[in-house]
């Protein structure tokens, strides 16, 4: 059958949409042009080609993620098949107990007092 084979390059966002680095290929699109997306270290466009051992950093979420292409897709596949289509060079996740700690108040409780408020912005440091 002809058309079978494997295409060459694809566009970074469609890219990063079909191994599911994004929820959509709009998030995807709006990352690269906010450029928190780099292909071998230089900031990429949207429309920017990746091919097989590509490098793609994605800045952003909770961690920075770095993964090499193996495979190009350019449609959205299954869990399974996306994970084998990048090498995933990202460091581990910071452990929740390393986390800064939100302060939350209880819901119902009113405005802060003033003391309460003296609080919060020296914690917010400023």
């Amino acid at each position: 059958m002809a058309g079978t084979e494997a295409p060459a390059s694809a566009r970074v966002d469609s890219w990063l949409w079909a191994v599911r680095l994004f929820k959509s290929r709009s998030q995807a699109t709006s990352a690269c042009r906010a450029g928190h997306v780099r292909v071998n270290g230089e900031r990429a466009k949207p429309a920017t080609a990746v091919k097989v051992g590509d490098e793609v950093v994605v800045r952003g979420g909770e961690r920075e993620r770095i993964v090499v292409v193996t495979r190009i897709l350019l449609k959205r596949v299954g869990a399974t098949v996306a994970a084998e289509a990048l090498v995933d060079h990202s460091p581990p996740p910071v452990p929740v107990e390393a986390r800064a700690a939100v302060p939350e108040r209880p819901r119902g409780a009113g405005r802060p007092t003033k003391r309460e408020r003296r609080e919060i912005v020296r914690l917010r440091g400023h």
